[in-house]
């Protein structure tokens, strides 16, 4: 049996993955009595991990319920999505263009790693792989605490972001927007880049959308607001 502290990394790490790579579906209950068994490890061990999730924004606990993995309504999406926007587009306007080489190489090793997970249709190693992707893009901004801000609502975005990994043509596009956004940089062409930064938001949330049947209404069939006359 593993160290406790080592366990309830696993623990932590195995759900997230479950949940992020839906192995485990919104809604779904995660008993403790089945994960005790499944990892091993003691009652305290499965609490503390399932105490980590929700604050990662991923599990919610219900009084009387137990532990589920948390689904998001139109409302929430809608105001973690501005929130998400609002900073990775304000870092991508900050990163220093022209990027010193050695950045820019960063950028390209840790999306190589990408690639490869991709070509292999690892979806384990592709999630930890694009995690990887965008804390090293953002980081290139300079402001610790913007870039700290990002993950954190990143984090908490996790079982939307990587909902469609499993959707045919996802991998490869997503994989396509990680090379225009390197392009973009080597070319200093910020307007590009924060675009990108913008566009790659949409995809993983859309699909989550569809998953749980929110149905947005497009531009064109909103009724138009009273416009007050002069």
């Amino acid at each position: 049996m593993l160290p406790e502290a080592d366990a309830l990394k696993v623990v932590i790490s195995t759900l997230e993955e479950d949940i992020v790579l839906g192995r485990l579906h919104p809604r779904e209950r995660l008993i403790e009595d089945d994960l005790i068994a499944r990892f091993n490890v003691k009652r305290h061990v499965v609490r503390t991990a399932l105490a980590e999730l929700e604050r990662m924004g991923i599990v919610e606990r219900i009084p009387n319920r137990g532990a589920l993995v948390r689904i998001y309504g139109a409302d929430e999406i809608d105001q973690l999505y501005v929130l998400r926007n609002l900073l990775e587009t304000q870092a991508a306007r900050l990163i220093p263009l022209p990027l010193p080489d050695t950045d820019l190489a960063d950028l390209k090793r840790v999306q190589a790693v990408h690639d490869a997970a991709v070509d292999a249709h690892d979806l384990g190693r592709v999630f930890h792989a694009n995690v990887t992707f965008h804390r090293t893009l953002f980081a290139k901004a300079g402001n610790p605490y913007l870039v700290g801000a990002i993950n954190d609502f990143a984090l908490r975005t996790h079982g939307i972001r990587f909902y469609c990994l499993a959707y045919p043509g996802y991998l490869a596009a997503a994989r396509r927007e990680h090379w225009e956004m390197i392009r973009a940089i080597e070319a200093c062409d910020r307007r590009t880049l924060v675009a990108l930064c913008r566009r790659h938001l949409r995809a993983s949330r859309r699909c989550y959308e569809r998953a749980i049947g929110v149905n947005r209404v497009p531009v064109r069939d909103r009724p138009r607001r009273n416009r007050r006359k002069a």
